[in-house]
């Protein structure tokens, strides 16, 4: 077993910690966005008067505050006034399909939403972030509140087995556990942050309050979906330090090229399995960037282990690392004792990182939050991870896939259970299975379902976009009379990963074979990304299994390819190869890309 210890925090919350900030270095830039620029001392001021106005709107310490804003200055301010507030924040991606939403609203009940536009909805009370800023600017801001570090500073909500997202309530000493003194990031007041995860996401607590926390620069990136190009241009012209990408853009953008990278000192890539190949070329690249893998649920915020890649993987798998500071990890058997070196075991995980469990479900908390048998101290627990790992000679932990069906694709975590629960509510869907195989792009989900006649996939996948997010609706779906069974009546899932995927899904369109060689570029360019052995020029792109990660490379191939540049928002309004090839050739709503 291994375990990290943590001296004192020098701050109680995340609220104590950022007033140190503020009071040491009130001039400094806390925040860029776009032309706008927020010091220290500006976010204090404002955080504290929006904070008093959401006491005045009910808020009392305790309480959660639901947000459904896209990424800007103006919602770290936010962040930072709920937490103002004694209160704890529940992050909701704008585009969250209302069902779903509403679900876990509902189950989190918090005391008030803030939205970017006006809402009618039953339930909580909703307002708009204008008009809670416009009370606050006639407010004078009260004394804070007294917020420790055992109060929630944030509930995000992860996939569930039962079809029910659950809420994973993480309280401030578990932020303050990951962002100051640990020893796999070493940061100060001259780094710079990108903030690019969605805020619902956990990687962004790291850039949040990685960078707020310890006197540093937060550069936020424009709202909606980035290119690897943009990514990389962004992290050039504001001179970012710490860059965190999810393992899908981590490849994504080491492919783009790492040439507008060589200013970073800190690159962590994680949220899934990294490619070795991608992390050898990131290594050779850049060697003055310290390259991090990091791992780690959401239940122990954000990062358990982290390892630090100072020489080439080669064909080996990229190992996890050593547990961060204040973590303590354990590799445990099937009775709970300590598996030997090179063994196999059960990843658990304890610490001042971890949550206090899920919100509302103390069965589901007691099944996967245990007593530590191992820390001396009652009351300590460990969280069972489901992740199954050995620990290799040099001491480092090698990640070794789940012992149950939970998986990550594009850096989510996604229970299939939860998509196969949602698909079989469609009236004719008797059974549903859901695999994530191989892919491109690392692993695509693929739905296989029992009913009497072929569902058209766009009507499959608008009937799961009701109540799922986007990256839980299947990129391939395939029609079985039956499931199949083993011998004691459960789905046979080796069965259906061997079964051979169909050329093309049953699409909304005919198949029509490219006409020109740019069209049969593109659609070779396509089938290679998607898996597919055939493309159609009148194909849709998303129809067919693709997803915002494939789009941006694919735009980026074109745009080396054929010196174009591919706005992300023309090729959403031209997503079939005959579209797409014809807006290339006639460059109408495109330009030339500058070089």
């Amino acid at each position: 077993m291994e375990e990290r210890t943590l001296d004192a925090a020098p701050a109680r919350s995340v609220v104590d910690a950022f007033g140190q900030q503020a009071r040491k270095n009130p001039g400094a830039v806390a925040v860029t966005d776009g032309a706008r620029v927020l010091s220290y001392g500006a976010l204090d001021q404002s955080s504290a008067k929006l904070a008093t106005a959401l006491r005045a709107a009910g808020v009392v310490p305790g309480d959660a505050v639901g947000i459904v804003l896209p990424r800007s200055a103006d919602l770290v301010v936010l962040l930072l006034a709920v937490l103002k507030a004694g209160a704890a924040y529940l992050v909701l991606d704008p585009h969250t399909p209302d069902s779903r939403r509403d679900t876990i609203l509902r189950d989190a009940g918090p005391r008030i939403v803030i939205t970017e536009e006006p809402v009618a909805a039953p339930g909580s009370s909703w307002t708009t972030l204008a008009e809670l800023t416009a009370r606050a600017e006639h407010v004078d801001a009260t004394e804070a509140i007294d917020v420790g570090g055992e109060d929630t500073a944030y509930i995000a909500y992860t996939s569930g087995s039962t079809g029910t997202p659950k809420g994973v309530v993480v309280p401030h000493r578990a932020v303050l556990r990951l962002v100051l003194g640990a020893r796999f990031l070493p940061v100060g007041p001259e780094d710079v942050f990108l903030q690019l995860a969605p805020a619902a996401f956990d990687a962004s607590t790291l850039e949040f309050w990685g960078a707020l926390l310890n006197g540093g620069r937060l550069v936020v990136a424009p709202a909606g979906e980035l290119r690897p190009t943009d990514v990389t241009a962004l992290v050039r012209e504001e001179k970012v330090t710490v860059l965190w990408l999810t393992a899908g853009l981590f490849h994504q953008v080491i492919e783009a090229g790492s040439r507008d990278l060589t200013g970073l000192r800190i690159l962590i890539a994680g949220g899934d399995v990294l490619s070795p190949s991608h992390v050898d070329k990131a290594i050779e690249a850049l060697p003055s960037t310290t390259v991090l893998n990091g791992y780690g649920p959401t239940e122990n915020t954000t990062f358990t282990c982290c390892a630090v890649l100072d020489r080439p993987v080669g064909a080996r798998s990229v190992p996890i690392g050593h547990a961060i500071t204040g973590t303590r990890v354990y590799l445990l058997d099937e009775q709970g004792a300590p598996v030997p070196d090179g063994e196999l075991g059960q990843i658990f995980a304890a610490g001042l990182g971890l949550a206090h469990g899920y919100l509302g479900a103390p069965a589901a908390t007691a099944d996967r939050f245990l007593p530590d048998p191992f820390s001396g101290v009652p009351g300590d627990r460990m969280y069972a991870t489901g992740d199954l790992g050995r620990r290799l000679p040099d001491g480092q932990i090698e990640f070794a896939g789940r012992n149950d069906r939970q998986v990550k694709i594009r850096g989510f975590r996604v229970e299939p259970a939860e998509i196969e629960a949602a698909l079989r509510t469609h009236p004719e869907v008797y059974d549903a299975a859901v695999l994530a195989l191989p892919s491109g792009t690392g692993h695509s989900l693929v739905a296989y379902y029992a009913c009497d006649d072929t569902i058209i996939t766009a009507g499959l996948r608008a009937h799961l976009g009701e109540t799922l997010p986007p990256y839980l609706v299947p990129g391939r779906f395939v029609r079985l009379d039956e499931l199949p069974l083993t011998a004691n009546g459960k789905v046979d899932r080796d069965a259906l990963a061997g079964l051979p995927l169909p050329e093309r899904g049953d699409l909304s369109t005919d198949y029509r074979a490219p006409g020109t060689p740019l069209e049969a570029w593109l659609a070779e360019l396509w089938a290679d990304l998607l898996q597919i052995d055939r493309i159609g020029v009148d194909d849709d792109f998303f129809e067919a299994g693709g997803h915002s990660l494939v789009a941006v490379r694919l735009t980026t191939e074109i745009s080396e390819a054929h010196d174009v540049d591919v706005p992300t928002y023309a090729f959403y309004e031209n997503p079939s190869v005959a579209e797409l090839a014809a807006l290339i050739d006639g460059e109408t709503s495109i330009e030339k890309e500058p070089r």
